[in-house]
């Protein structure tokens, strides 16, 4: 686009040189921005491009044979351009994102504040979920950086994955400090819509505080169509094996959509392992490495996997990603000489 417009502008102008000085400046911008990933990345753009821009502009002067009288005031106005558009860019980049529906790493950024009052009343009404999103987010985070991924949507998209969860706490696993199962007075059916219910919260939740689009789609596909395998497991054991009592699995998987990007597929992949390494006796990094591959594996013959664009190759590379992760939290200390933990007997 930015060589389009320069051509025109040099045709219209009828001044050749000028495409050039305009394509030089465009390139330096597009290129300079690639990662940018805070607002100061725009200024360091505006000092890239007012170089570029006077190197050019001298080149036409000299290459064009003109007056160089007013070379200062043009070498002026070359630096003063550079700047001046990262200043109309950092000034106007949230209007064109919402105007355009665009999400920048900038914006992104923002969401990975801890502080922004959705990451706060996780924090504060559902702690164990808050705890397991940090993980998960770790776990993300580094998935997405090895396959080429970009890692801040995945780890933004993990951090407001389960905030749905906020709505009925005490009946996810990770909030019930081990003292009470509301699950245990209710019917598989009843506790799997509980369960399911979470994403269509948190999606509602997430255009409520005006989270990316990016965001909410890995909140609604984090879970894809898979089946909550212990209720259903449960409602099977309840009514027996009768060809009157066939249990659906319908009724016991999340309605999906599966996962569209491969950041919303690793958000999956990553919330699924996290879960299964806390309950996993025994951590060794051998035991670790063959949970991953059972949970990823599993996720992978479920067909959950299938519209996404995450290859063989990818996902061979997010499990050893996870399982050097897990290691790395689940390690093993020495006992501290001095503590015991055991209660002491009167």
């Amino acid at each position: 686009m930015s060589v389009i417009i320069s051509i025109i502008a040099g045709l219209w102008l009828h001044d050749p040189l000028y495409t050039v000085y305009v394509i030089a400046g465009s390139v330096t911008a597009a290129f300079s921005v690639i990662k940018c990933k805070r607002r100061t990345c725009l200024l360091k753009a505006g000092l890239f491009i007012s170089i570029v821009n006077i190197f050019s502009a001298l080149t036409t002067i000299l290459a064009k044979g003109s007056s160089t009288n007013d070379i200062g005031f043009i070498t002026l106005m070359a630096f003063i351009n550079g700047f001046l558009v990262s200043t109309l860019v950092s000034v106007f980049l949230p209007l064109l994102e919402y105007l355009f529906g665009l999400t920048t790493n900038i914006s992104l950024l923002e969401w990975l504040d801890l502080n922004q009052p959705l990451m706060k009343s996780l924090l504060v009404n559902a702690p164990g979920t808050y705890h397991h999103s940090i993980i998960t987010a770790n776990l993300a985070e580094a998935a997405a950086e090895a396959v080429g991924v970009n890692p801040l949507e995945a780890r933004v998209g993990a951090y407001y994955h389960d905030i749905g969860k906020m709505k009925m706490p005490e009946y996810f696993i990770e909030n019930q400090n081990g003292i009470y199962n509301r699950h245990d007075r209710l019917t598989p059916t009843m506790s799997s819509l509980i369960l399911i219910a979470h994403v269509k919260e948190g999606v509602e939740l997430a255009k409520k505080h005006k989270l990316p689009k990016i965001i909410r789609d890995i909140i609604q596909q984090h879970h894809g169509t898979s089946l909550i395998k212990y209720f259903y497991q449960k409602a099977k054991d309840m009514t027996g094996s009768s060809e009157n009592n066939i249990i659906s699995e319908e009724n016991f998987r999340y309605p999906g959509p599966k996962p569209q990007t491969k950041a919303a597929a690793i958000v999956m992949l990553a919330d699924n392992v996290e879960a299964a390494a806390r309950v996993l006796d025994n951590p060794t990094p051998a035991r670790i490495s063959t949970l991953v591959d059972t949970i990823v594996n599993n996720i992978f013959l479920d067909g959950q996997l299938d519209e996404c664009d995450l290859t063989l190759k990818d996902i061979h590379n997010i499990k050893k990603k996870f399982a050097y992760i897990l290691t790395g939290l689940h390690h093993r200390r020495v006992d501290y000489p001095g503590v015991n933990l055991l209660p002491i007997s009167p």
